[in-house]
C-alpha cells in the first residue's frame, strides 16, 4: 500500500479477482454486499442510544435465545441486501429456523450461498461494548438453475471460499479471509468506505492471552480446569501468568487474539456438553480465518473445519488462536478423565 494512499475494499477485491483471470466477479459482488449491509447495521449501532433500538425484542430465537431490537434489525438488513444482489442463491441465519432461497432468476444462477451471524455479541448492546456481524460463503453443491437446498448449508468449512467479520467497535472494520490472505479493512466515515488498513493478518503463534469464561470453572472437566490453572501459574521462563481478557463477544476477543496472539475457549461443559457456539455461524467462519491466518482452530478432538456439520444450527466446542498456544491446550483436555 502506498504510504498517503487510501485503497478501498473495492478496489482491493477487484485487485485480487485479477488475479485469476476465470474469475466471475460474483465473490468481489458478494463482499460487497456484505461491507454495505455493515455500513447500515454500523450507522444504527453508532445511534442505538439515541432512538428506540435498545433493549429486548420480546421474542425468541430460534435458538430459545431472547432476541434484542439490534438483532432482528441486523438480520433483516442482511435478508433483504443479499436477496437483491445478483450474486447469492440463498441465506441461512442463526436468528432463522431454516435456510432461506431467493427465487429469482438472477439468485437460482448464482454460485454461493451465505450464513452469518447477524450480531454476535448482542448481550453487550445495551453496555456499549464490542459486537459484531459474522459471515461465511460456500459454493453451492445444488444445480445452478434451481432453488438451494440445505445440503449447500451443511458444508464443513475446508469447503468455505470466504468468510469474514465486521466488527462495531471504537472504529468499525471489516476483516475477511480468502485462501490466499486475512485483510482487515477500517471503516472512514468521511468517505464511508472500508479502506486496507490490516493486510496480509497473521495471527503470532504464541500469545500472553488467553480468553475463556473463568466464572464457568467449576463446570468445566479436570483438563480443562488443569490448562486453566496452567495459564494462572507463574512461569518466568514461560512468560506466565497469562492475562484474561473476556469481552463475552467472540468477534471482540478474536479479533484481538487475531491480531496479538493469545487462545479464545469455548468449550462443553456440565451445562452445554456439545458446546454452546454454533459451527456454521461462528465456528467455522473463525476457524477459516484463524487458519488462513496460521492459526489453528480444534473442537478439543479435530480441526473445527473437517467437522461434517449435520445440522444447521448444531452446535461444538472451540479452542482457536496461537498454534502453540492451541496445541498446549489440547495437551490438557484430551488427557482422560479420573473417574472419582
Amino acid at each position: 500500500m502506498a504510504q498517503g494512499k487510501l485503497i478501498t475494499m473495492d478496489e482491493f477485491t477487484i485487485m485480487e479477482t485479477r488475479k485469476f483471470p476465470q474469475a466471475t466477479g460474483e465473490m468481489s459482488s458478494l463482499l460487497r454486499d456484505l461491507g454495505l449491509a455493515g455500513k447500515i447495521v454500523n450507522k444504527q449501532v453508532r445511534k442505538a442510544g439515541l432512538m428506540d433500538i435498545l433493549g429486548k425484542h420480546g421474542a425468541t430465537n430460534v435458538q430459545g435465545e431472547e432476541q434484542m431490537k439490534l438483532d432482528v434489525y441486523a438480520n433483516e438488513t442482511l435478508i433483504n441486501i443479499l436477496k437483491n444482489s445478483t450474486d447469492c442463491s440463498g441465506i441461512a441465519s442463526e436468528e432463522n429456523e431454516c435456510h432461506v432461497s431467493y427465487e429469482d432468476t438472477f439468485s437460482a444462477n448464482s454460485k454461493y450461498v451465505v450464513l452469518f451471524d447477524p450480531l454476535d455479541g448482542s448481550s453487550n448492546i445495551d453496555v456499549n461494548a464490542p459486537i459484531g456481524t459474522i459471515f461465511a460463503i460456500y459454493r453451492r453443491v445444488s444445480e445452478l438453475g434451481k432453488s438451494c437446498i440445505e445440503a449447500d448449508f451443511l458444508q464443513p468449512g475446508n469447503k468455505l471460499m470466504a468468510a469474514g467479520y465486521i466488527i462495531y467497535g471504537s472504529s468499525t472494520m471489516m476483516v475477511y479471509a480468502t485462501r490466499l490472505s486475512v485483510n482487515g479493512f477500517t471503516l472512514e466515515p468521511s468517505i464511508g468506505e472500508f479502506c486496507l488498513s490490516h493486510p496480509n493478518i497473521t495471527c503470532p503463534e504464541s500469545g500472553k492471552i488467553y480468553s475463556i469464561n473463568q466464572g464457568n470453572y467449576n463446570k468445566y472437566t479436570e483438563g480443562m480446569k488443569g490448562y486453566i490453572d496452567y495459564c494462572m501459574d507463574s512461569n518466568k521462563e514461560e512468560n506466565r501468568p497469562y492475562s484474561h481478557r473476556y469481552i463475552g463477544s467472540m468477534v471482540g476477543d478474536l479479533h484481538r487474539t487475531l491480531l496479538k496472539g493469545g487462545i479464545f475457549m469455548y468449550p462443553s461443559d456440565k451445562s452445554s456438553p456439545k458446546g454452546k457456539l454454533r459451527l456454521q455461524y461462528e465456528c467455522n467462519p473463525m476457524a477459516f480465518i484463524m487458519d488462513a491466518a496460521g492459526g489453528k482452530a480444534s473442537n478439543g478432538e479435530c480441526n473445527i473445519l473437517d467437522m461434517q456439520p449435520t445440522e444447521l444450527h448444531q452446535r461444538c466446542p472451540i479452542f482457536i488462536g496461537s498454534k502453540n498456544m492451541v496445541d498446549k491446550a489440547l495437551e490438557f483436555v484430551r488427557q482422560p478423565e479420573t473417574v472419582a
